[in-house]
């Protein structure tokens, strides 16, 4: 050929066999990843036939992973952030601990050095952002508090990585690898000096960026050009992503997540999250083919028992650690289930890392392989995970009393003060779920001066509204003893605010069993699980996208009439 095409070669085939055997994965009824791990497996280095360029993949994942980490930003508002820090900050770094030192432990008994142990421990603690929001995204939990949690964890873990990364070289030098020998002073110095760094970065793009991007892309939406606003939108997420690789030290993902942050606070983010859905898409597929090409399939013949061990530590031991966190926090069962999950797997760090550790010589070349087979198994069985969760957690709370008291032991948020719990508070309104929506349904109650109890899983929001004397209860609505405390039984009307149409259908019957007069509001995204829920439960359900239109529609009517009630 005339000139180099590795580019679109790479591209090319990445898609296509990945559209090929993600067709065959989900006509099996797999998860549709599964499809594009074994896309990249064929077109790997390690197997025979063609061979894509795996340095040319690895560059198209990075950029999947900042797109679709700008898009979680998009939805995702430093209000969420902070709720969630009381658990997501505690939480993320003692089950990276724990994890670290399960591998730590391993490594010890394969005869490993110290200081491979711990990398091959950091490289297993630390999951993939990427694989949890595709699989938030594709339950619809991603706006959940469940989904909430998980993400402010996650990004915590990445602003741990960015340290670990940054200290690894001078730690690796003090302990014979190839890095440069560092003092406990000089150490410290790094430490304070990233810290610094992304402390100067957060803060220019909470206090410049919030005002600057936003302004930015309504100066561009105002031309009318959709290709320009499509363009400003990838350019603001890929360019302050590597400027701040660049300029910080923080990580392409986590400066992508920020640069969503503080493009959310335009009128017109969800536009640019519609109009970087295709890219975010296509690019988060090649992340996953860039994955199985990494993958070399001998070392399942070759150490097979090692990989089971590494398999077991990232889908049962730290996700145990972080199930377990999370009830100590005094949260539902059901959401230590979901952080579980999203925990049960590792990704780009752990590659990151490993790569890092092998080439300053700390990490055996055994170690990265290892890593590269769990990550790949663990992405695997992700989706699995999920599913199972819902069983689970059936089957724990059907056979251990102790996992029943341990979401209303003795816990002031789980049941309403005395004064409240009296007959006083009768023909309320139970509002169920205290996100985005179920705190505009409030502040209109509030407005139209109506008594009633929200039902919250975050402790943080019903700590924020006891101390605003609003009355409200921690705890997963969908569970029988949560309605029961929020007096669902006195109550005129239960509101549903949260997108999760499977526990609504829940909350419903437990509503209608202790209340059968009890009117009921649900809202949903689709229209087809509408039209269910209206036909099977007999409930008003709203659909976003249709009130919209609804609204728009009246709004076009009342202006029409005006304008002929004004006409001579």
């Amino acid at each position: 050929m005339p000139h180099s095409v590795e580019l679109i070669t790479t591209i090319a085939a990445a898609l296509g066999l990945a559209l090929i055997f993600g067709f065959v994965a989900v006509r099996l009824r797999l998860p549709a990843l599964v499809g594009y791990l074994l896309a990249g497996i064929v077109i790997g280095p390690f197997t025979p036939g063609f061979v894509a360029d795996t340095r040319l993949a690895g560059q198209l994942a990075e950029i999947g992973v900042m797109l679709l980490m700008f898009g979680v930003g998009l939805h995702f508002s430093l209000d969420d952030l902070l709720a969630v820090k009381k658990i997501a900050l505690p939480g993320a770094v003692v089950q990276i601990a724990v994890a670290t030192a399960m591998g730590l432990a391993l490594a010890s008994g394969w005869g490993w050095s110290l200081m491979a142990g711990i990398v091959f421990g950091l490289s297993l603690s630390v999951a993939s952002t990427v694989v949890l929001l595709k699989a938030l995204e594709s339950r619809g939990a991603l706006e959940t508090p469940n989904g909430r949690i998980a993400v402010g964890w996650l990004v915590v873990e990445d602003l741990v990585m960015v340290l670990v990364l940054v200290l690894l070289p001078p730690l690796a030098g003090m302990f014979g690898g190839n890095g440069t020998p560092a003092s406990t002073q000089s150490l410290l110095g790094t430490l304070a000096l990233t810290l610094g760094e992304v402390a100067l970065f957060i803060g220019l793009m909470l206090v410049v960026g919030r005002r600057l991007f936003p302004w930015l892309l309504w100066q561009v939406a105002r031309t009318g050009s959709r290709e320009l606003f499509t363009l400003c939108v990838v350019a603001a997420a890929l360019g302050i992503a590597y400027g701040s690789s660049a300029l910080f030290g923080v990580s392409f993902a986590l400066g992508a997540f920020f640069a969503g942050m503080v493009l959310r606070e335009s009128a017109l983010s969800y536009r640019a999250a519609e109009e970087s859905l295709p890219l975010r898409d296509a690019f988060a597929v090649l992340f996953f083919v860039s994955v199985g090409m990494l993958f070399d399939p001998r070392v399942l013949v070759e150490q097979p028992l090692q990989v089971l061990a590494v398999v077991a530590i990232i889908v049962f031991g730290k996700s145990l650690a972080a199930f377990l966190l999370v009830l100590a926090f005094r949260y539902p069962l059901n959401t230590a289930l979901t952080v579980s999950a999203s925990l049960a797997q590792i990704g780009e760090f752990s590659f990151i890392l490993a790569g890092l550790g092998v080439a300053l010589g700390v990490l055996p070349l055994a170690g990265q392989s290892l890593i590269l087979a769990g990550a790949l198994i663990s992405i695997a069985l992700n989706p699995l995970a999920f599913q199972m969760a819902e069983p689970l957690q059936q089957w724990i709370r059907a056979r251990s009393k102790r996992a029943r008291q341990l979401e209303q032991r003795d816990d002031p948020l789980a049941e309403l003060p005395v004064g409240a719990a009296s007959h006083t508070l009768t023909g309320h309104i139970v509002l169920a779920g205290y996100g985005r929506v179920g705190r505009r349904i409030a502040e209109a109650l509030d407005s139209e001066g109506l008594p009633y109890v929200v039902a919250e899983q975050q402790r943080e929001a019903v700590e924020k509204l006891r101390a605003r004397g609003i009355h409200a209860v921690v705890g997963d609505a969908s569970e029988p003893a949560v309605l029961i405390q929020a007096h669902v039984a006195r109550a005129r009307m239960l509101v549903i605010a949260t997108p999760d149409t499977f526990r609504a259908r829940r909350m419903i019957e437990i509503a209608r069993t202790l209340n059968p007069r009890i009117d009921i509001v649900v809202r949903s995204h689709s229209a087809d699980e509408a039209e269910l829920l209206r036909r099977e439960q007999a409930v008003e359900v709203l659909v976003g996208e249709q009130e919209l239109a609804n609204s728009m529609v009246r709004h076009v009517g009342q202006r029409i009439a005006s304008h002929a009630a004004d006409r001579p």
